[in-house]
């Protein structure tokens, strides 16, 4: 991978990137094959992951993290998922859906408290939005969340959480007010261990198999005060927030998604022979490769653009939910374009589990699903685009 002209890196950025590609090449990819066939949540690898910085990557130092800028974050993020994207997924979670919203919303309690573990590694976050009958319409949630004096009382099914069985924090969205409808939402902060939070189903997934993913289910979960998130009923201003820089992360994991599929296809394209030559020299395959690597460079370009501006809203406070909506739309359908591709190149050989051509093919669809679909993404850009709310 080339570093493209018009982005400049630092060294500090080049040598995040650098440790991300060694550790993900020699840690993480020789047991990817493995874990996607067992399932198996990647324990140990994910607390290296910590101990290098990379469950926490924008998060300061002073709350264990490595106190570094969005582009490291998604140079780093590429880096891992080139070797397996259910890796990628779990960082993607902890940096973005997690601890994003706490240090932008949550107390200097909650942030030492909820951020420090999680950041450093040596716990696991998870963000748990989505329900049973509600997605992107939060108003239609059935969970609630009823205050009883210095506490509130949680009850409630939440299903598609990442990392759901393993982690030892939740950020969770409940309805506090239903006659406000998505005003009426309210963010709170727990542990798993909190009595009444059950751990139900494991997703049984087509891909991503080794990020742990289940329902939570809430039975009179109380809660401090202290742990609302926020405001009472601004959840759904926060979730949406968070999930402005969650679809940052799953564009980075597409395009590492895309990226492990166009060089394997490269190489055997190159390799193979067909009626005495190579079988990148007919243009069918050609043009497939040709047509992958444009793709890729250009959603690399929206990846760090949105990164870019999302940096630069630390400081101006502006929005980049357009960007970041652009860049998770394009990248992930792209990883899907590039992965049918290189399926195709590879032939009867990327059908088989003998290569992990058809594991990158299953691991890209779900960056068209999760943290919004394809169809929200062309939602945000083009009500953005029409001055509609």
């Amino acid at each position: 991978m080339n570093d493209l002209a018009i982005f400049s890196l630092t060294d500090e950025h080049k040598m995040i990137r650098d440790a991300a590609r060694d550790f993900a090449q020699s840690e993480i990819a020789p047991i990817a094959a493995e874990l996607d066939e067992s399932g198996e949540f990647p324990q140990k690898t994910v607390k290296k992951m910590g101990a290098l910085g990379f469950m926490g990557i924008e998060v300061p130092e002073q709350y264990g993290g490595a106190g570094l800028d969005t582009l490291a974050y998604v140079l780093a993020l590429e880096e891992i998922c080139r070797a397996d994207a259910a890796h990628g997924v779990i960082m993607s979670v902890n940096n973005s859906l997690y601890c994003h919203g706490i240090l932008k919303f949550g107390t200097e309690e909650q942030k030492k408290k909820f951020i420090t573990p999680v950041a450093s590694g040596k716990a696991v976050g998870a963000y748990s939005l989505t329900e049973p009958t509600s997605g992107s319409d939060a108003a239609n949630m059935k969970s609630r969340a009823t205050r009883d004096g210095d506490s509130y009382v949680l009850n409630g099914r939440k299903s598609w959480v990442t990392s759901g069985p393993v982690a030892e924090y939740v950020v969770v969205f409940m309805m506090t007010n239903p006659e406000k409808k998505q005003k009426g939402v309210s963010a709170f902060l727990l542990e798993a261990n909190t009595p009444g939070l059950v751990r139900g189903k494991k997703e049984p997934k087509l891909g991503i198999r080794a990020s742990a993913t289940s329902e939570l289910i809430f039975d009179n979960v109380r809660v401090p005060a202290e742990n609302l998130l926020g405001q009472e009923g601004e959840g759904f201003k926060i979730a949406m927030t968070v999930l402005d820089v969650g679809r940052i992360g799953i564009a980075a994991q597409a395009l590492g998604i895309a990226e492990a599929a166009y060089e394997a296809a490269r190489q055997y394209a190159g390799q193979r022979e067909a009626f005495g030559q190579p079988i990148g020299a007919f243009q069918g395959t050609g043009f497939k490769i040709a047509d992958m690597k444009t793709r890729i460079e250009a959603a690399r370009l929206l990846l760090y653009n949105a990164a870019l501006k999302k940096e630069r809203s630390k400081t101006s406070g502006e929005r980049f939910s357009q960007e970041a909506a652009m860049a998770k739309l394009f990248a992930s359908e792209t990883a899907m374009y590039v992965t049918h591709a290189a399926l195709q190149i590879h032939g009867g050989m990327g059908y088989s589990k003998e290569l992990p051509v058809e594991r990158y093919f299953r691991d890209a669809k779900i960056t068209e699903i999760y943290e919004g679909t394809s169809e929200i993404q062309r939602l945000v850009i083009s009500r953005q685009e029409l001055g509609l709310k």
